[in-house]
C-alpha cells in the first residue's frame, strides 16, 4: 500500500512538472522573442505532452515494470467509440443544463460569429488535447488511479485520485515559479488556484470534475471516454461562459449568481448518465451469462 501511494504521488508530480515547466518555458520564450497567442500556447502544449507521456512511460515500464495497456488506452475501434460516447454524453448534458439556464433567464447570449467559433473550437481542441485532456487523463485516470486501485479499496483509490488531481494546479504553480526563477523571468507566486480563478469556486468545481472524469473512466473501462469528457467540458466552458474573454465567436453572460451552478450541474448530470450507462451494461452482461446453457 505504501508503495502504491508513493508511486501515485510520483505520477502527480509528473503532471505538476509537465504543466509548470511548459508554462515557464513558454513564458520565457515570449519574454525573449515576443512569441504570443496560439503559437505560445502550442509550444506549451507540446512541451507538456512530451514531458508527461515520457515520464509516465518511464514510471510504468521502467519502475513498475508493467505494460501501458493497463491504463485504459483501448484500441482504435473501441477507443473511437468510447471517445464518441464521452463527447455525446458530456455535450448532451451541457446542452440540457445550459438550455434550462437560458430558459430560466440565467444566461444572456451574445451574437454568433460562426466562422470565428469554428476556428476557435478547432484550435482550442488541438491545444487542449495536448496541454490538458490527454496528459492529465493519462496521469490521473490512467496511471495514478490504476496504481492505487491495485493496492487499495476502489472507493479509497477513487477519493485519493480526486484529491491529488485537485492539488495538481498548486504543485504546477510551484514548479512554474522554480523553473521561472532558473530562467530569469518574473512569474506569479505559487497558489492553490490558477491566476484569475476564485479559490473557493476552484475548490468546489475541481473535485467534482475529477470525480466525474473518473466515473467515466471506470464505467466504460476506457481512458478515451474521460479524455473526450475533459475536452468537451473545456470546449463548452470556453465557448460559452468564457467566450467573450477568449474571443470565441460566441458567449454567454450570467444574469444572476445562480448561473454559476450550471457548470457543476452539467458535470453532475454527466456523471449520473455514465453511472446509468455502466449499470445498464452490467445488467446486459449478467443477462447474457444467465442465458448461456
Amino acid at each position: 500500500m505504501a508503495r502504491a501511494l508513493v508511486m501515485a504521488l510520483a505520477g502527480t508530480c509528473v503532471m505538476a512538472v509537465a504543466l509548470g515547466t511548459a508554462g515557464a518555458i513558454a513564458q520565457a520564450v515570449h519574454s525573449r522573442t515576443g512569441l504570443d497567442g496560439v503559437p505560445r500556447q502550442a509550444l506549451a502544449a507540446v512541451i507538456c505532452l512530451v514531458l508527461a507521456v515520457s515520464l509516465i512511460v518511464l514510471l510504468r515500464r521502467g519502475v513498475d515494470h508493467r505494460p501501458m495497456s493497463g491504463l485504459g488506452l483501448t484500441g482504435p475501434a473501441a477507443g473511437l467509440r468510447s471517445f464518441g460516447l464521452g463527447v455525446l454524453v458530456t455535450g448532451g448534458s451541457a446542452a440540457a443544463l445550459l438550455g434550462a439556464g437560458t430558459w430560466a433567464g440565467w444566461l444572456a447570449w451574445g451574437p454568433l460569429d460562426a466562422a470565428r467559433l469554428v476556428e476557435f473550437v478547432v484550435v482550442n481542441a488541438l491545444i487542449a488535447v495536448a496541454l490538458e485532456a490527454f496528459p492529465e487523463e493519462l496521469v490521473f485516470r490512467g496511471y495514478v488511479y490504476d496504481t492505487l486501485d491495485q493496492a487499495l479499496r476502489r472507493w479509497v483509490a477513487f477519493l485519493v485520485t480526486v484529491v491529488l488531481f485537485t492539488f495538481t494546479g498548486a504543485g504546477s504553480s510551484v514548479v512554474h515559479a522554480w523553473v521561472g526563477a532558473l530562467l530569469g523571468i518574473e512569474v506569479p507566486a505559487p497558489a492553490f488556484a490558477p491566476v484569475g480563478s476564485d479559490p473557493v469556486s476552484y475548490a468546489v468545481l475541481y473535485p467534482i470534475f475529477g470525480a466525474v472524469l473518473l466515473i467515466a473512466r471506470i464505467t466504460t473501462g476506457s481512458l478515451w471516454t474521460s479524455i473526450a469528457l475533459h475536452l468537451t467540458y473545456l470546449t463548452v466552458v470556453r465557448t460559452t461562459l468564457d467566450g467573450a474573454a477568449r474571443s470565441a465567436g460566441w458567449s454567454a453572460t450570467p444574469t444572476t449568481p445562480d448561473a454559476l451552478l450550471l457548470v457543476p450541474g452539467f458535470l453532475l448530470l454527466t456523471g449520473a448518465m455514465f453511472l446509468l450507462l455502466g449499470r445498464r451494461s452490467r445488467v446486459r452482461t449478467a443477462s447474457r451469462f444467465r442465458r448461456r446453457p
